[in-house]
């Protein structure tokens, strides 16, 4: 690999000599005043060092001395340094062993190690063998391990007898819901209106535990109310005796979708799992106000048409409350139908949810936030309309993978019964045509004699011809051969190259066309392989990868970890509609940096944002209506563009209560310009944070850098973390922290989407400045993108690197380097376009061998 690899023993016996000459020598000019034995600042002690390159073994440690010589870092500002000649030579001696001992360890074993697949990975690929796309398994498996950020490096995925009995239940239960799909019933066409749903009804008269308007339902007549069935005068619908007036009722709320206020059309349950379209009826409305002086509370008599434009989210349900987002729409103040194409599970239901409106909360006394002088908005769904379940065509395609041509009877329950005149001929048959489709190539005749014999023993022991294939089949399904990415030391065979590409872009096995190309030994052609690449972006796939590498690389999955603190900030708390805009953004951000291979500097500094209504109100931008994602311009001057100001990163890197510069910072540090921060000293205690508002974050952590074995890290952590301070627990711009003390002279009061007081103090001004270790200082936010721009190439080799990671399992190592570099110096005249990074790492050594 890297056109270098040699025999490691002949390389450093011809320079050893004077590798340790001059390593030495740099040490005692430079180094040894501050990292001798008796000083050892930062934990080093380099008398203690091995000279002998033979022997190194502790490589990570010579790395970070290179690198921090090679950037500048080392030896300090303060102190003697080298002429940039001594300095160069210095690198280079420690360059030189350090790639050979990879280059070694590479011709030995590889870059990686074999990996199983993780949850993710299995899911897909049995959603995509059996052309099941509504197959929900992941959460049947044990969470992975990680290692270097990602799930899909083979030190971290174990293998052990829990995941292989974990294996054996999800391949099982994907091939009953797979049997119970080729017995789907006929499509139909059923309208469930919402007068006629128990969770709609139910709360239109008042209880003991629904005494506020605010958690009931409205019941409407067009665009008015229907006081007569809300005095229970009338029936509560007219239902099919008088169809013109029961396609003009409605029930409204004023209130979103949370306990106890859980609308959902429950007259409906899948019933069986597949895809459906889902088709709603909807509209806006206004409610007045209950009277002059409760003029926050709303009348449920007097409805008029609405003023406003609603988003409202749909989720599936499955008691009780297991909540998957199915999409998302707006609704105005004329009635319209909404169409959603999803994939639902047998038995869920439909809740549907006006995320814009508050969620009243305990104890009493709340007012709705958006409520006004003469009113509040609210959302009157009419009816839901169930198109389905449709079959999907791969479905179709793959529907005789479990049992060929041999009758079928199954149930709705995953049952089968198959008639088969030569069990034992057929069932050697079967699991042959099945394993050759699960690998992706043709089985020896020891390999089906073994799991043959699974299914011999299950007949042998009174199960009928069906169960005992399915046991076959699982064992295979949970077998080394599927559920590990085989991989031989040195360039890749075509199959292992095909499940590679496949792996890192789809998160999922080799379609046809890739196996086609390996089968024939094409996909090798760098013509083949860049077409194929391209293919595969452009392919609705790519969400998973998209999704998946955030995920991880951003931490993106944990945005819901923490939330908003009910009394700090009350105007986050309970606001699903704002972190899911949030987590959407950022996905749509990262796929348009792909679709349009725009340079990898947008990651830190953009002149756009993808957003939404609620996002933009969030970010304080010219208001843009609706709640579909899309590209808007970013006034000059703007804080946000780039990933570093989305809310999402903002309140992953925040606990909800308070921020910390050094949390932030570090997640700069690492995530963005690839410099890995070491650990915190464990005998330092953590600094405190004052939720009061008395004090600032910089003046605790200025004490806290008193300490010189804090400062050393922190005074490269803290200065990028303190840029954005402006921004809140959830991505808000703020000049003054809140504070909760006595004394401010600027007072805050309103309401929380919780519907509760909130009340706060303008507390101590924000100071956003700071100074990067190499001296140069910015105000804010603004001045240091710009500072960080200034190498664009690490920004691009920082996105390399994790992608690199994703793609291969494996870390970028030392001898990697020149290989990432030969790659970053073929993307650069696309201004290191991130759509012409994975192009170029997929035609890589370090994608093409092990």
């Amino acid at each position: 690999m890297n056109g270098h690899t040699v025999v490691l023993g002949q390389q450093l016996n011809e320079t050893q000599v004077g590798l340790r000459k001059e390593v030495r020598e740099f040490f005692d000019n430079y180094c040894i005043e501050c990292h001798d034995a008796e000083t050892q600042k930062g934990g080093l002690n380099l008398e203690a060092v091995e000279f002998e390159f033979t022997a190194i073994t502790d490589t990570d440690r010579w790395m970070r001395i290179h690198d921090r010589v090679e950037t500048y870092e080392m030896p300090p500002r303060d102190k003697a340094r080298p002429s940039e000649e001594v300095r160069l030579a210095f690198l280079k001696a420690l360059s030189v062993p350090l790639i050979a001992i990879d280059d070694a360890r590479n011709l030995r074993e590889g870059r990686s190690i074999w990996r199983r697949m993780n949850r993710y990975e299995y899911e897909n690929t049995l959603r995509d063998l059996f052309g099941s796309p509504w197959l929900q398994i992941k959460e049947m498996l044990p969470e992975d391990g990680e290692a270097y950020r990602f799930n899909k490096v083979g030190q971290a995925l174990d293998v052990s007898h829990v995941q292989i009995a974990r294996y054996l239940n999800a391949a099982e239960y994907a091939m009953r819901e797979v049997i119970a799909a080729q017995v789907l019933p006929n499509p139909t066409v059923t309208r469930y209106y919402a007068r006629e749903q128990p969770a709609f009804a139910r709360r239109v008269q008042f209880s003991q535990f629904n005494k506020s308007p605010e958690r009931a339902t409205f019941p409407i007549i067009g665009d008015q109310a229907d006081v007569p069935a809300l005095e229970a005068k009338t029936p509560m619908t007219v239902g099919a005796e008088d169809p013109e007036r029961r396609e003009l009722e409605s029930m409204g709320v004023v209130a979103s979708t949370y306990e106890p206020l859980e609308i959902k059309f429950d007259g409906f349950k899948a019933p069986a799992a597949g895809r459906y379209k889902l088709r709603f009826c909807a509209h806006s409305f206004w409610a007045g106000p209950e009277s002059e002086e409760k003029w926050w509370r709303p009348s449920r008599t007097e409805i008029s048409k609405g003023r406003t434009h609603e988003p409202v989210s749909i989720y599936s349900e499955t008691p009780p409350r297991l909540l998957r987002k199915l999409g998302n729409f707006d609704v105005a103040p004329e009635p319209s139908v909404q169409e959603l194409d999803a994939y639902l599970l047998k038995g869920e239901t439909i809740r549907p949810d006006a995320v814009r409106l508050f969620r009243s909360r305990p104890p009493g006394g709340w007012h709705n936030p958006l409520a006004e002088k003469d009113g509040q908005p609210g959302v009157a769904f009419r009816w839901l309309e169930v198109e389905g379940p449709f079959a999907e065509e791969a479905f179709h395609e793959n529907r005789k993978l479990l049992f060929g041509d041999l009758p079928l009877k199954a149930t709705m329950e995953g049952k089968a019964h198959v008639e088969s005149a030569n069990p034992d001929e057929d069932a050697e048959r079967l699991l042959k045509s099945f394993m050759e489709r699960a690998y992706g190539r043709a089985s020896s005749a020891s390999d089906v004699q073994r799991f043959l014999a699974v299914i011999q023993q299950a007949m042998k022991s009174g199960s009928d011809f069906a169960d005992a294939m399915l046991a076959g089949y699982a064992t295979v399904l949970c077998s080394p051969a599927f559920v590990t990415l085989e991989e031989l030391p040195g360039p890749l065979d075509d199959s292992a190259l095909a499940a590679r590409m496949s792996y890192f872009l789809w998160n999922s096995e080799p379609d046809h066309q890739l196996r086609a190309l390996a089968t024939e030994g094409r996909l090798k052609d760098p013509a083949v392989l860049r077409e194929q690449t391209l293919r595969m972006l452009n392919h609705p796939k790519t969400s998973r990868f998209v999704e998946a590498f955030l995920d991880y690389w951003l931490d993106l999955r944990k945005a819901n970890a923490t939330s908003p603190d009910a009394e700090i900030y009350p105007d986050y708390y309970l606001d699903d509609f704002l972190v899911e805009s949030a987590c959407d953004e950022t996905r749509a951000f990262f796929k348009k940096l792909i679709d349009s291979d725009l340079p990898a500097r947008h990651l830190v500094a953009s002149d756009f944002a993808m957003i939404n209504q609620r996002l933009s109100q969030h970010y304080g931008l010219p208001e843009v209506t609706g709640v579909q994602l899309r590209r808007v311009a970013l006034p000059e001057g703007s804080p946000r563009g780039g990933i570093l100001t989305q809310a999402s990163i903002l309140k992953i890197t925040a606990n909800g209560t308070t921020t910390s510069p050094v949390l932030r910072g570090a997640w700069i540090m690492e995530r963005i310009l690839g410099q890995p921060i070491p650990p915190p000293p464990t005998a330092v205690p953590a600094v405190e944070p004052d939720t009061r508002g008395a004090t600032t974050i910089r003046q605790q952590l200025d004490k806290h850098r008193t300490l010189e074995a804090c400062n050393v890290c922190h005074s490269k952590i803290d200065p990028t973390g303190f840029a954005l301070e402006n921004f809140d627990v959830v991505g808000g711009w703020r000049d003054h922290y809140r504070a909760f003390t006595d004394g401010s002279t600027s007072t805050v009061r309103g309401y929380g989407k919780n519907g509760q007081p909130m009340t706060y103090h303008d507390g101590p001004l924000i100071d956003a400045s700071g100074m990067l270790p190499d001296g140069s200082r910015f105000e804010a936010i603004r001045e240091l993108k710009q500072l960080l721009l200034k190498d664009e190439r690490q920004i691009a080799r920082n996105l390399a690197k994790q992608l690199v990671t994703y793609a291969t399992g494996a870390p970028v190592r030392f001898g990697d380097r020149p290989e990432l570099e030969s790659l970053l110096d073929l993307a650069e005249s696309s201004n290191y376009g991130v759509r012409s990074l994975i192009v170029e790492i997929v035609q890589s050594e370090l994608f093409r061998y092990k």
